[in-house]
């Protein structure tokens, strides 16, 4: 009974494994960032003065300088991208056949997991070697996409998100982000539209999260077979893999990079563990309340990371 009932949970456990892993590696990664950046003499803008940024323009510190707040700074061109983005995609989705979106999500996607991985290599190694790595990562995704390779390849992509953008946001831009991208995340999970979204994507082979097999053996699976592309199909109970969403990942981790960025490692790292409870609340809720039906996962993290963020700062 007792091996049953960790066989049934364990894609859960996977789930939080793999949010702590991504948490320690953007520890890691920012802890180095500002070094190598120095050492290479290479300029990025300091993140912006503390509070909500709206929109870009000129903002006066409490000591009376007037700085220009650019766009990347600002949470509302940053939520202008984010949901011009997910319209688009949905245009796109609905548009191309499956067998063109196919190839450009694949290419997209290998991209992606190659820049993930040339950000936090290139901290260490030489230029040439870094680029060989994350070309061969990039290759052997879009070739051979195993779920192992998949899931190592998300968790550097996001780390590499967060080390990148959470420097250049405040820690309050980052939260009021989070916590606009779980009202919309509830919503489009209550509507259907995220799954629609998802099953899309899962029927060109790509999809941009975690995927949690039940079965250790499974982990080297390929993301072509059926199991995996018919995963939206399938009814939860015959389903061989969970699902993590990569913005339940992703937002937390920018969240903790900006804290850092602002406040120091103890309160960077006392967010991320409120976000990780948040996570782990996501899971109980949906065990104790929904049987197992789909469940957005950014509502508790934001909700956790919020009261995180807030003993940090008035403390």
């Amino acid at each position: 009974m007792r091996l049953k009932k960790f066989h049934r949970f364990n894609p859960v456990y996977w789930s939080i494994l793999i949010f702590i892993v991504a948490q320690i590696l953007t520890f890691i990664v920012i802890v180095h960032e500002d070094l190598f950046l120095e050492k290479n003499n290479i300029y990025v803008p300091a993140q912006p003065s503390e509070g909500v940024l709206l929109w870009p323009g000129p903002t006066t510190s409490p000591s009376g300088e007037i700085t220009q707040t650019p766009a990347y700074s600002a949470l509302g061109p940053i939520l202008i991208y984010f949901f011009a983005v997910v319209i688009i995609l949905g245009v796109v989705l609905f548009l191309v056949p499956v067998s063109v979106l196919k190839l450009i999500l694949r290419a997209l996607f290998a991209f992606l997991f190659g820049w993930g991985i040339f950000v936090i290599l290139i901290l260490w190694l030489p230029l040439a070697v870094t680029l060989a790595f994350a070309l061969t990562v990039a290759l052997g995704w879009f070739f051979l996409p195993r779920v192992w390779l998949h899931n190592l390849a998300m968790i550097l992509a996001m780390v590499s998100v967060g080390a990148v953008f959470g420097r250049m946001i405040s820690p309050w831009t980052a939260m009021v982000l989070l916590l606009a991208l779980s009202i919309y995340d509830f919503l489009a999970v209550r509507f259907g539209y995220m799954v629609w979204m998802a099953k899309k994507m899962s029927d060109s082979n790509t999809l941009p999260a975690f995927f949690i097999p039940r079965s250790i053996l499974e982990w080297n699976n390929s993301l072509k077979e059926s199991s995996v592309t018919r995963l939206m199909e399938q009814k939860s109970i015959d389903r061989k893999y969970s699902i993590l969403g990569g913005g339940d990942i992703a937002f937390p981790l920018l969240l903790a990079s900006a804290t850092y960025f602002a406040r120091g490692f103890y309160p960077a790292l006392l967010v991320a563990v409120f976000a990780l409870a948040g996570l782990i609340a996501a899971y109980w809720i949906q065990a104790r309340f929904l049987k197992g039906k789909a469940m957005p996962a950014l509502p508790p993290i934001a909700a956790l990371s919020l009261i995180g963020l807030t003993i940090v700062w008035f403390s």
